[in-house]
């Protein structure tokens, strides 16, 4: 079995934190690199941990050595505490990020966005979205795996009571959504990180595009 490398960026977040968990589980990885603000509070023989400062990722160097890297930054506005920084988190890290981890020989990258994405949008976080995958799409990856969820379900270390009032209500509308509206079903957090993990066994082409009713597809077919 051809044996790889994963780099982690996000890993103590409500989707990163169940990647790392999967990456970690899975046998074609023999090293897993989290970039992270904090130690993590996991130790495992493939894990090496990057204590990094993100507004200086060019001072790492063999850090960014991967043939993988999965990308799961992302906040919030209001935790952010304005738009600017808001986009330096979810814009300008994971690009640095990309391009210079294909600079060091990555081959594939893979990210989650959000249901909605889109460089033309309106609505800011979306926009902004969009614009990430848009500049993501110019640099010079193999594969490129975009993820779109609908509302992230899991427990987070900080409180979102407006995700809270919104997961109890796309918990009622379940069986509503169906069909062509099934992609805007709220989806666990574990669930888009494991199907992450799969898709980059796949060893896909180009640029590939999971809305969130192929997310929880891909899952499901896991167990």
């Amino acid at each position: 079995m051809e044996t790889k490398s994963a780099l982690l960026i996000g890993a103590s977040g409500l989707v990163g934190g169940h990647c790392l968990q999967f990456l970690l589980e899975e046998s074609s990885y023999t090293r897993v690199v989290a970039l992270v603000r904090r130690p993590l509070s996991i130790t495992h023989d493939k894990l090496a941990q990057y204590i990094v400062d993100f507004s200086e990722l060019e001072t790492l160097g063999e850090c960014l050595t991967a043939d993988d890297v999965y990308c799961c930054l992302g906040t919030t506005i209001k935790k952010a505490g304005t738009q600017e920084a808001f986009r330096k988190v979810d814009f300008d890290y994971p690009i640095k990020i990309a391009a210079l981890a294909q600079h060091c020989g990555a081959n594939q990258f893979l990210i989650v966005t959000s249901l909605g994405a889109d460089p033309h949008s309106r609505i800011f976080y979306n926009r902004v979205k969009g614009e990430v995958e848009e500049a993501i799409r110019k640099i010079s990856f193999i594969t490129i795996n975009i993820f779109h969820p609908s509302l992230l379900l899991g427990e987070r270390t900080e409180h979102r009571i407006g995700e809270k009032a919104g997961a109890f209500i796309m918990s009622g509308l379940k069986y509503v959504l169906v069909g062509p509206l099934r992609k805007y079903r709220a989806i666990q957090a574990r669930d888009v990180a494991k199907a992450m993990v799969q898709v980059a066994q796949k060893n896909l082409k180009g640029v590939n595009i999971f809305d969130s009713k192929q997310i929880q597809e891909i899952a499901d077919s896991l167990g």
